[in-house]
């Protein structure tokens, strides 16, 4: 519940530079009297332009400043609402807005509007259409209830229910269900996109598959052709090796023999030469000269013949000698013949077995680049897995897109659902019927009270039925000044009940303004006045009149406003 406290205003309208203030809880009733253009209205003004930035008659904001000082204009209304105490300060040239609770600011929004909802929303819980339908009730800017249109007659009533809360939602839900319709076509984007993703990644696997199958099998032939040649090699080597040992059998110990023997044949040659030599020199010798050269003895001729005889002997046999050694000679010279051409053939076949080896190395390693080849175009690092590997991330993107359209229509469903409860049509009119026979009870209550014997009905669309005690049917505008003025303040009143009963948007204030001087006659003022004293002594109310002289001795205070100096202010202060 709003418990208004105080309300001050200076170089606001007609008011002057000196504060004008106004205690609300000091009287349970309060008559406010006053010449015409006196300042009686200027606390409604005031009061409104506190609270929500703007008078409550049709005043622009420049025209509030008072004309004469042309500056200063400052407003300043204290409440308490559950228990805090709150201070509103307004100002224009310069401009001004704080909102105090105790002694500390509330933090300002960056916008005045973030500000003032913050005000309205947060705080007092009110709204301007439903100040002026539960606290204020006048003559001037004021619009009865049944002549507002069915959205601000649902406005105010939501108000009052405290279910606009429903309409916040409502508008919050239209916002994220837009946001989501457009998180759903662009997730549909994606989802397809994704789609042609994969079809394009198959269609590339598939080629890039062929592609390398033909590589592989390119490359396969080439390892087959290269084993094949690895074969041959080490087969012609295992041949050379075979044909090696079978030359190398005894060929070092022949070598060496006949090498031996040859060089022993040498020396018997030469041996045997320097002998026949010597024969031939003595043979020489025997035939040329007659008489020994050192002794000076004759040769006899037998001597002669038996050494030429010897000589021609021994060189027969040194003949025959030198002959065999020149057969065995040719013989070892044949034999080392063979086995040089022998070795000369293994150094051969060793060379071809060097030159294979090398051959296969090198066709080994071609084999293994030929492997290593595949396995890549095959293997985790080939093109094939790496697009393969890129498939697999793609379905699990389109999994994931389609699990979030899923979750994205689910919600957009569920969201849906809440708002055809939160429309007009939903919950909110469950809740309204439930308060609508209580309305229309105390509305035709009230009516009773002030002589104004009809039935009254509002139905669920606040549309208006009102019967005649003969059951004839009426609107609103059929009735006179003076009746629709008993309608209206039926349902001034029933909306305070209304709001007491909710503890929403209660408030102890109530402000008349004019209405006892327009169309109610004595016994509507009398009644009137029945109502106003059943409020209870936790309302203030404030009435603004003409007609001091008839209510006179009917209230517990009484205000007057005067002009002094062409400014307004409340005679006494």
């Amino acid at each position: 519940m709003i418990k208004f406290k105080t309300l001050k205003w200076k170089n606001f309208l007609s008011t002057g530079d000196k504060w004008t203030e106004i205690d609300f809880q000091s009287h349970s009733t309060t008559l406010v009297v006053g010449h015409n253009g006196a300042g009686k209205s200027t606390m409604l003004d005031a009061l409104s332009f506190a609270l929500f930035g703007k008078a409550h008659r049709n005043i622009s904001k420049p025209q509030l400043v008072n004309s004469i000082n042309g500056k200063g204009t400052l407003v300043e209304v204290t409440f308490n609402v559950l228990g805090s105490d709150f201070r509103v300060v307004r100002g224009i040239k310069p401009n001004k807005f704080e909102i105090w609770k105790g002694e500390e600011m509330i933090n300002q929004s960056s916008h005045a509007k973030e500000y003032q909802k913050i005000l309205e929303q947060n705080i007092i819980k009110l709204n301007h259409k439903s100040f002026h339908q539960i606290v204020v009730l006048g003559s001037s800017s004021f619009i009865p209830f049944m002549q507002l249109s069915a959205q601000n007659r649902r406005d105010v009533i939501e108000d009052l229910l405290d279910i606009n809360v429903f309409s916040k939602m409502n508008s919050l839900l239209k916002e994220k269900n837009s946001l989501l319709k457009e998180e759903i076509k662009d997730n549909d984007y994606s989802f397809e996109l994704t789609k042609d993703k994969i079809d394009l990644q198959k269609k590339y696997i598939h080629e890039v598959e062929a592609l390398s199958n033909d590589q592989i099998e390119e490359k396969q032939d080439q390892i087959d052709e290269a084993q094949d040649q690895i074969d041959e090699l080490n087969l012609e080597i295992n041949e050379l090796s075979e044909e090696i040992e079978t030359l190398s059998q005894g060929l070092e110990e022949g070598l060496k023999k006949n090498n031996d023997k040859k060089q022993s044949l040498l020396h018997y040659k030469a041996e045997f030469n320097q002998k026949v030599s010597t024969l031939v020199k003595d043979s020489k010798f025997y035939e040329e000269n007659d008489t020994c050269p050192t002794c000076s003895q004759d040769i006899g001729e037998d001597l002669r013949s038996e050494k030429l005889a010897s000589a021609k002997t021994k060189a027969s046999e040194l003949q025959e000698a030198l002959d065999n050694v020149a057969e065995q000679s040719a013989l070892v010279e044949s034999t080392l013949e063979r086995l040089n051409d022998a070795s000369s053939q293994i150094r051969d076949k060793t060379a071809a077995i060097s030159s294979n080896s090398r051959e296969i190395v090198r066709l080994q390693g071609q084999i293994q680049n030929l492997s290593d080849a595949i396995d890549k175009i095959s293997g985790n690092d080939g093109d094939v897995a790496k697009s393969k590997e890129d498939l697999v991330e793609l379905n699990n993107q389109k999994d994931t897109l389609f699990e979030k359209r899923l979750y994205l229509n689910e919600s957009l469903s569920y969201n849906s659902v809440i708002l055809e409860m939160l429309k007009d049509t939903g919950i909110k009119t469950k809740i309204i019927k439930q308060y609508l026979p209580v309305i229309n009870k105390l509305v035709n209550q009230y009516l009773q009270i002030l002589d104004f014997f009809v039935s009254f009905n509002l139905d669920e669309a606040f549309q208006e039925t009102i019967r005649s005690r003969f059951r004839d049917s009426f609107t609103y505008d059929s009735f006179s000044e003076g009746e629709k003025q008993r309608i209206d303040l039926a349902l001034l009143f029933t909306w305070r009940q209304i709001a007491k009963m909710k503890n929403s948007v209660a408030t102890n204030l109530l402000i008349l303004d004019e209405t006892f001087d327009s169309s109610l006659d004595h016994e509507g003022i009398d009644n009137l006045m029945k109502i106003i004293y059943t409020l209870g002594d936790d309302t203030n109310i404030f009435i603004i009149s003409h007609k001091g002289e008839m209510l006179d001795g009917k209230f517990g205070n009484k205000l007057e406003f005067v002009k002094d100096k062409n400014f307004s202010k409340i005679k006494g202060s």
